[in-house]
């Protein structure tokens, strides 16, 4: 029986990931990134219309297969500020910004409840930015603060399908779904 609803956000995985000269990828081992708070990511393109005999004749989508948006966590660990956001460590082992250095690539792993089975989804060949800085006093209780990122993620090429993919998802019962979060799920040879 399928999902008839989703909702909530947990799981939250991320893989580094090495991308070779064809637009493909080499993933990590996916480490868990605790503390989701929530996550939005938007499809970037548009649909576009022409029109003949005074009418809409024909549509079609501009898109490039990138999603951007934003990740929200309670806080961000030191591994995932320096494998994701490029951060680094000096001598003394403390984590400084590198004003220089090029945004890591990864793949970004979650899942969202459903009322059968969760939903887990990949976004492959994901870049970040740094996140703010802010807090303020407290005024009688610690309401923990987030932190936020903003994720574009791009297509990976797969060479099983010949064809550059942004995401991926799965229910239970999908092949890759038991070990979702234990090595990065690549797309096979299409079927349909």
């Amino acid at each position: 029986m399928p999902n008839k609803v989703f909702y909530g956000f947990s799981h939250v995985y991320y893989a580094t990931a090495t991308i070779d000269s064809d637009g493909g990828a080499t993933y990590g081992a996916p480490k868990a990134l605790l503390g989701g708070r929530g996550i939005s990511l938007q499809k970037s393109g548009s649909q576009n219309k022409y029109y003949a005999d005074n009418i809409p004749f024909f549509t079609y989508n501009e898109e490039a297969g990138t999603y951007s948006g934003d990740l929200e966590m309670t806080l961000l660990s030191d591994d995932f500020l320096k494998d994701c956001v490029g951060m680094k460590l000096d001598a003394n082992n403390r984590l400084y910004e590198d004003a220089n250095s090029e945004p890591p690539h990864f793949a970004l792993l979650f899942q969202f409840e459903g009322d059968v089975a969760g939903i887990r989804h990949v976004f492959y060949n994901c870049t970040c930015t740094t996140p703010d800085i802010a807090s303020q006093t407290t005024e009688g209780t610690n309401e923990p603060k987030t932190e936020t990122v903003t994720i574009t993620a791009t297509p990976a090429y797969f060479s099983a399908l010949g064809k550059y993919i942004p995401r991926m998802k799965a229910v239970e019962g999908d092949t890759g779904y038991s070990t979702w979060f234990t090595s990065v799920v690549t797309p096979a040879a299409s079927t349909t």
